[in-house]
């Protein structure tokens, strides 16, 4: 029992709620650490498909270079293989009130609060969306090809973001490897900001390092169009955030509200012509636009900005922006905010 609770207390989408969560946060983990077989013995495999054992090799150098080069941990993780019958490993529910953008919460024992609740089922997921929704919330359930549980396992490579490419593959695995190395209690926003910010220099260093140039090319074009999505996004909760301080009945907010969110498609609309029809955010901004998708871009890109500032102050040098990053992770909540906010506003000066 015991390891049952250290188990559900270490994954970090897991939350506070019914037995009927954990049972399905433990025997989902279970069933999918059951299916992990190292790295090696998939390539030594006879009866393994020769394109797998090609994206493995690669997974396995990114793996390396990680450690290496990044300094991020230098563990179990990442070193075994797991197929999954499914396109994604969970499915997340975020949830925010309907004139706020703060996103509920998820407690549990060691991890502490987060900004969403994982499933390894869609159907529980929508279930639980629904829930929320009754109780008058903004809802968007959305799939996720990895996840961390902070180093207390070995996670496995995951054919759930195995598929995407290597580049994916570079992001996936730089970006949890992040959260093992620095990981706030209560604070989603630092922690995925911090493991945005080491996934995508870790992507530019990988390209690099291998010469890719094409790819490094189609990735910089990426991160241009996913800046301004998210720049689209961030307009938008500024606007609302202060349409949400009026003192005006729910009726008169809900109005403002809507035009809001039209406003958004409409720009969404214009910025997909400027970028040649792309639909890569289609998956995500397909649905009706609301506050909970606001609140989850939010929490992967708020702090970027300062976290980017961080990293050039140090020159470019990873163990000693870690540290900085550390040292800003021990103080308190009020204190790390404000000089996070204090980088942010630096950096864009």
């Amino acid at each position: 029992m015991r390891a049952l609770l250290s188990l559900l207390s270490a994954l970090a989408l897991s939350g506070c709620g019914t037995l009927s969560y954990y049972a399905q946060s433990v025997g989902g983990h279970l069933d999918l650490t059951s299916r992990a077989r190292r790295v090696d013995e998939v390539l030594a495999d006879a009866n393994s498909p020769p394109a797998l054992k090609e994206r493995l090799k690669t997974a396995a150098a990114i793996r390396e270079f990680a450690s290496r080069d990044l300094k991020l941990p230098d563990n179990g993780s990442y070193r075994s293989y797991a197929e999954l019958d499914r396109p994604y490993a969970v499915w997340n529910v975020v949830a925010a009130p309907e004139f706020s953008l703060q996103p509920v919460q998820s407690c549990f024992a060691i991890a502490g609060c987060v900004a969403y609740r994982g499933y390894y089922a869609k159907r529980a997921a929508e279930k639980y969306a629904d829930h929320l929704r009754t109780q008058g919330n903004d809802v968007m359930v959305y799939g996720v090809p990895a996840y961390s549980t902070l180093g207390w396992f070995d996670d496995p490579l995951l054919s759930s973001f195995m598929r995407g490419g290597d580049t994916e593959t570079a992001r996936l695995v730089f970006h949890e490897l992040a959260h093992q190395l620095v990981y706030v209690r209560d604070d989603s926003t630092f922690n995925e900001s911090f493991a945005t910010t080491v996934e995508q220099e870790g992507v530019r260093r990988w390209l690099m390092r291998e010469g890719r140039a094409a790819e490094f090319d189609a990735f910089l074009a990426a991160q241009q169009r996913k800046g301004e999505f998210i720049a689209l996004l961030e307009a938008t909760r500024g606007r609302l955030e202060a349409v949400y301080r009026l003192e005006l009945p729910p009726a008169a907010l809900r109005a403002k509200k809507r035009a809001e969110f039209d406003a958004l498609r409409s720009r969404y609309e214009a910025a997909k012509a400027r970028w040649g029809g792309y639909a890569g955010f289609e998956r995500i901004f397909g649905r009706e636009p609301n506050n909970a998708l606001l609140a989850a871009f939010s929490t992967y890109t708020q702090l970027v900005p300062a976290f980017e500032r961080l990293l050039s102050d140090a020159g470019g040098d990873l163990p000693a922006f870690y540290a900085r990053v550390k040292e800003i992770a021990d103080l308190p909540q009020d204190e790390r905010s404000a000089r996070l906010a204090a980088l942010a506003g630096a950096g864009a000066s």
